[in-house]
């Protein structure tokens, strides 16, 4: 069957963050992704044997198996060109592993780089901040420059669509704040939890958009 395209990039020129997938509202990593940042020798099997070794420590919110639906929606994330034949993807569905699942991996792997890739994916796994906002608010680059030096987990985009404040967290809640915040506790305002599904379901969309 045909390999994820990731297997064939070089593993210093591999963005972590891109590896991370939300499947069943968890950040998951493929086991064929893993296994080629933690440079196993026999690539998945040696990750997979050393699982099955240790599965007393893996359990299902530490790691699980693909349905075939799940399977193809992270292969058309990877390649939208892609054609998929419900016969060719069916006779390997991958394993993913959850951040405590990937945590574990490193305790039972025994390459050169566990300790090393192990770092970075933990920091790979940190909450994702979007920042949407005008060219010309109090955000330096040297503000996002030296954030990301330490956490990595920011990206601003530059947009003058929205007017108010909103505060969006997990693709699920929406908080509303028609002012500015750069002087909070000077002055009396509120923010407010959006109610209306229609409304949060218009603003992410939106989001999405210019994403």
């Amino acid at each position: 069957m045909k390999e994820l395209k990731t297997m064939d990039i070089p593993k210093e020129e591999i963005v972590i963050e891109n590896l991370i997938y939300e499947i069943r509202g968890k950040q998951v990593m493929l086991d064929s992704d893993l296994a080629k940042l933690y440079e196993c020798a026999n690539g998945t099997k040696t990750l997979n044997l050393a699982v099955k070794r240790h599965i007393n420590r893996f359990p299902e919110r530490f790691m699980f198996r693909l349905s075939r639906d799940e399977y193809y929606k992270i292969l058309r994330f990877q390649s939208e060109t892609l054609e998929f034949d419900q016969g060719r993807y069916s006779k390997y569905l991958p394993y993913v592993f959850t951040e405590q699942g990937v945590a574990m991996l490193a305790t039972i792997l025994r390459t050169k780089v566990a300790e090393e890739i192990s770092i970075k994916i933990m920091d790979a796994y940190a909450d994702k901040i979007t920042i949407i906002t005008k060219k010309d608010n109090l955000l330096s680059h040297l503000d996002i420059k030296k954030y990301n030096s330490q956490y990595h987990n920011l990206k601003v985009i530059y947009d003058n669509t929205f007017h108010d404040r909103y505060f969006m967290i997990d693709d699920q809640d929406i908080y509303h704040c028609g002012t500015s915040i750069n002087r909070i506790g000077y002055k009396t305002f509120s923010i407010n939890l959006i109610g209306d599904a229609d409304v949060r379901k218009m603003l992410f969309n939106k989001v999405n958009s210019i994403i």
